[in-house]
Parts: C-alpha cells; structure tokens; sequence
C-alpha cells in the first residue's frame, strides 16, 4: 500500500510538470526571443523558474501539509509576447521586479486573503470548473487531427481507471508515446546533454516599463493564475494560507527576476492533478504529490537545455489530449460541487459559463469576469429575496 502511494503521488507531480512545461515553454521562449535573447538565454530563464518553482513547491507544501504546487505564469508570458515589443531585456527584468514587488505587499498585508476568503465554495468550484471544461473539450477536438492516437488514449484511459486507477496517468503517458512513436508523429533530433547557467541582466526602471509590463504582468498573474489557484484549494476543501503563499512567491519572485524568473504563482489546472483521489484516498496525504512535483521542477530546471530539445519531438495532440485527460475526474467533482446546494446553482452556472467563455474586456480575462458575473447573479438573488420577504410581510 504504501509503495502504492508513493508510485500515485510520484505520477501525480510527474504528470504535472511535464504538461505545465510542454503546453507553454514555447511560449516562454518566444518571450525570450522577442526581447532580443537567444536560446541559451531561453534555458537560463527555465533554470531560474524551475528551481524558483521547485524550492516554493516543497518548502510551502511540506510546511502547511497541503498539495501547494508553484508554476510559471502562462498568461503572463502570453502577455510578455505581446507587450514587449518597445523594451529591451534590462528594462523587462524591472517590470518583472516590479510585479513581484506588488505581489509581496499582496501578501503581507492580507487584504487579498480577506476577500477570497468570503468566495463561496460553489462559485470557486464553478470557475474551477470553467477553466479545465475547455481542456476535457480539447481531448476530443484533436481527433481533428490524430484521430487514432486520441483514440488509443481515451480507450486506456477508460480501462485502466477501471483495473488500475491509480496508474492510470502513467500508463496513459507511457502507451502515448509508444503510439506517437509508431505512428511516425514525433520528430527526432539529435540530444545533446548540457547543463544550464544562469545570466544576470541587471534591470533598468522606468515608468514606462512599470506601466507597460510590471502592472500589466502583476494583474493577470494575480486574476489568471493566483486566483484560480486559490479556487482550485477551495474546491478540494483546503484551508489555502493565501498570504504565505503570496509572500513566500512574491519575494522569490523578486530574487529570480534578474536571472528570467518573470513571474511565479500559484498552480491551478496543473495543481488539480495533485489533488484528485487517484493521488491518495486521505486529502492530507495528497501534498506529497505536490512534493514531488516540486522535485521534478528541480529537475527540469537542471536539464532545461535538454528537455526543450526532447520535449519538441512530442506532437501537440499529444500533449493537449494527455493535459485534458489528466484533468477529467476534477472537471466531474468541480461541477458537482458547484451544483451542490439548489439555492447557489443559478450563481454558479453563470460564473461556470462566463469563465468558460473567451470574454475578455478591458484586458481582464475571462476567469476574473466569471467570478464577478457569478458573484452580482448571487448578490441579486439575495437582494430580490429580502424585498419579496419584505414585501409580504407588510401585506
């Protein structure tokens, strides 16, 4: 039994990393390559993520023995890739300083902790739900075009949930790749075996850098990764030690920053792997998921130059169909938790679509717009019920 967790937890954090690294790297690297760096520069920035995020990862999850898993920001480095156009490389390390700054006080004063914690359980469930619906569609949508390796993937994952549930990750991973191998979908190219260095770039503030990229970079990291990440606790029933985590990231954040560490945060979708059953029958065993994980970000960053190589050989159908796979059994207990209780269901539809949806106004993402929809469908609600009450009362 115990060889059994461990083999599940170590999976978990395994499968984990590997989706956060394949499905944005790329972007990471274009990032790099927009502001003027090269690929050696590209592997000094996945170094310093993936110790930053390492070393957060164990530390926080072994200290409050909850699955706390630390990634990169996504949307962030799709931000960078838009809005760095007009800076140069010194200039972006002082908005990624700048950012990590706000994040920190985030956390010391509290005041972001406080208003999560009056988020009903239900909405943080639905917004969950939202985010990963468009994953568990994906699967499907990649039959597009491979159909037969989707396929193979849907089938071993459906019989081994049955016969070995908490394998099933692995070997969905493992026949995957056989698969693509047979098929003649991954690309092959000669590996070499090098350790990554690290490049200091001194930061140059400026207004302009400030304005452009560490406000910019600090909003979407706390609305598009920090918030969902929070949620994903609250829908698993954990206490999350918001401000801990917003003070631990922020201020390593900082450290990081000349060395390409853009911007740490919270794990949402990825972190939701750590934490489904499969991990571990007890939720308080499960932060040995997030653990592990940790250690393999440790990994990753050691070899970045390496894996960047090996992991572009894998066919994008392949890693998007293995990301939603990972992350049907939370799409199934997000929406039911979110449609637990009659009276929030209404609320939370609305805030499941509204995230699920490509809104985006005033350069909020969806997700932020999906909590404050569901949150004014409540407030209503509630409103309209004590004046009806009212109402009849003085009838």
């Amino acid at each position: 039994m115990l060889v059994n967790r461990i083999i599940s937890s170590t999976v978990a954090g395994l499968v984990a990393v590997v989706i956060g690294f394949a499905s944005s790297v790329a972007l990471i690297y274009q990032t790099v390559i927009n502001l003027g760096g090269d690929a050696s520069l590209a592997s000094s920035w996945i170094l310093t993520l993936g110790l930053s995020m390492g070393i957060t990862s164990i530390a926080l999850s072994f200290y409050y023995r909850v699955p706390i898993l630390i990634a990169w920001s996504t949307p962030g480095a799709a931000l960078l890739i838009a809005n760095t156009q007009n800076f140069n490389l010194n200039e972006a390390i002082a908005g990624f300083m700048f950012s990590a700054l706000l994040i920190f006080l985030c956390g010391i004063t509290g005041w972001f902790e406080k208003l999560i914690n009056k988020l009903p359980f239900q909405l943080a469930s639905a917004m969950l739900g939202g985010i990963l619906i468009n994953f568990g569609i994906g699967v499907f949508n990649q039959m597009n075009e491979t159909p037969l390796l989707v396929i193979v993937m849907f089938v071993t994952y459906l019989v081994c949930r049955q016969l070995i549930p908490k394998f099933t990750m692995l070997v969905v991973l493992l026949i995957s790749v056989i698969t693509a191998w047979q098929l003649k979908l991954m690309t092959f190219t000669a590996f070499s075996w090098r350790l990554s260095e690290f490049t200091y770039i001194s930061p140059e503030f400026s207004i302009s850098a400030i304005l452009g990229i560490g406000i910019p970079l600090f909003l979407v990291t706390m609305a598009a990764q920090n918030l969902p990440g929070i949620a994903v606790l609250k829908a698993h029933n954990y206490k999350a030690p918001v401000s801990s985590i917003l003070s631990v990231t922020g201020f390593v954040n900082m450290l990081a920053a000349p060395f390409g560490g853009y911007a740490i945060n919270l794990a949402a979708i990825t972190a939701a792997i750590c934490m489904t059953e499969d991990v571990n029958k007890n939720p308080e065993k499960r932060y040995w998921a997030a653990i592990s994980g940790g250690g393999f970000y440790l990994l990753m960053g050691i070899s970045a130059g390496y894996l960047m190589e090996a992991f572009s050989s894998l066919p994008n159908a392949l890693i998007y169909s293995l990301a939603g796979i990972a992350l049907f059994t939370t799409i199934n207990s997000s929406i039911q938790q979110a449609l637990s209780e009659d009276k929030m269901s209404e609320a939370a539809i609305i805030t499941f679509l509204v995230t699920a949806s490509n809104l985006t106004l005033w350069g909020i993402s969806s997700v932020l717009w999906g909590l404050i929809a569901g949150s004014i469908t409540l407030i209503a609600q509630n409103l309209l019920k004590k004046s009806n009450y009212k109402r009849t009362d003085i009838i």
